[in-house]
């Protein structure tokens, strides 16, 4: 008997591994591998997700009306230009799918998202790879990669799992370097992060251009990472084209009304951002004093670090010893990563426990 078959492109797929709970031997620890927001969520959202539960039997509003007029005036964007998803996840997959396909090729940085591989090979289109620039994304290294047959550029600013940050200018020659029917894709998940007003003004581009998306979540700075609200800007024809494959009621009403109360608490964010930069800084000059073992911080704008383990303490091994001493951070091996641990930024407790841990394990 044959069973049925699936793709030859599907069986390629790495299954994406999500940041792990528990230790080898089933303790919960303090987990620092998913760069949730250590803050937890704004008291103002949790009123408004607790204030849905008598519509349980309701279907959410499927044009998300209210989600994407509150983010138009809060960001001065073009309502009928916003669309949403199950997280940003899933308007990168839909960006993917509209605009890709068998023949087809996708950029995108070594050490970038994990889900840009997987959402390229879902579709059947071919995944090219470009050269980074000591684990930032190198813009000529990614012009230099293009074909006829690329049809997407995926690019995370700041990038996850490096937290290297592309400039304003280093965006523009990008886009500029682009041919008009390629897709340009900033997944600007980390982007709250930024320190001061260095953003790289991919809204802006998404704004007037024909050929750019920006993708943004609220799983990270607004802590709805449970609730899985992603979003996404672009001219109206990209828009158009991914609404034809979107789920019909991605979104639920209880994560839309605390994603829409979350953008009115200012005071959080600002409390987010200002707790995140303060302890990356603390944690990066602190692993910098352990140069001598081996450990490098590379320099981050997200709310996490990567460690880099060049000396005799390697990553596998500081991975297991930090599991041990109660801490879950991410080792990533299967990203081309083994010498590295993506490291997020916890409350001022883990922060400074994890610290130590690490000083205990290099000697220092």
């Amino acid at each position: 008997m044959t069973a049925p078959a699936p793709k030859p492109w599907i069986m390629g797929i790495a299954p994406y591994i999500p940041g792990r709970s528990t230790t080898d031997d089933g303790r919960k620890v303090v987990k620092l591998s998913s760069n949730e927001n250590p803050l937890g969520t704004s008291p103002a959202a949790r009123a408004a997700f607790a204030s849905t539960a008598g519509q349980l039997e309701r279907y959410p509003d499927a044009g998300a009306s209210e989600l994407r007029e509150t983010l138009a005036a809060r960001h001065g964007l073009d309502a009928s230009r916003i669309i949403y998803g199950n997280g940003s996840d899933e308007v990168l997959h839909l960006a993917a799918g509209a605009f890709a396909g068998p023949g087809d090729e996708v950029i995108y940085v070594r050490y970038g998202f994990a889900v840009y591989e997987i959402a390229t090979r879902r579709v059947g289109a071919t995944p090219v790879i470009a050269p980074d620039k000591d684990y930032a994304t190198d813009v000529e290294a990614i012009l230099a990669a293009v074909t006829d047959r690329t049809k997407i550029v995926f690019v995370a600013n700041p990038n996850n799992p490096t937290g290297t940050y592309s400039t304003r200018e280093e965006i523009a020659r990008l886009h500029a370097g682009l041919r008009e029917d390629i897709l340009l894709v900033l997944d600007h998940a980390y982007a709250e992060y930024i320190e001061g007003d260095a953003e790289d003004g991919g809204m802006a581009l998404a704004a007037r251009a024909s050929n750019v998306l920006v993708t943004r979540t609220f799983s990270k700075m607004y802590g709805l990472a449970a609730e899985r609200i992603g979003w996404g800007y672009a001219a109206a024809p990209i828009i158009e084209a991914m609404h034809r494959i979107r789920l019909p009621f991605s979104i639920t009403i209880a994560g839309t009304a605390a994603a829409v109360a979350a953008l009115g608490d200012r005071e959080f964010v600002e409390n987010t951002r200002d707790h995140n930069a303060r302890w990356r800084a603390w944690f990066s000059e602190e692993v910098g004093k352990l140069g001598n073992a081996g450990l490098r911080a590379v320099p981050s704008q997200a709310n996490f670090v990567l460690v880099l383990f060049e000396g005799d303490l390697t990553a596998e091994v500081a991975y297991k010893g930090l599991m041990d001493a109660g801490y879950i951070v991410r080792w990533l091996p299967g990203q081309g990563l083994p010498h590295g641990l993506r490291i997020t930024i916890g409350t001022e407790d883990e922060t400074r426990g994890v610290m130590a841990a690490l000083r205990d394990l290099a000697g220092a």
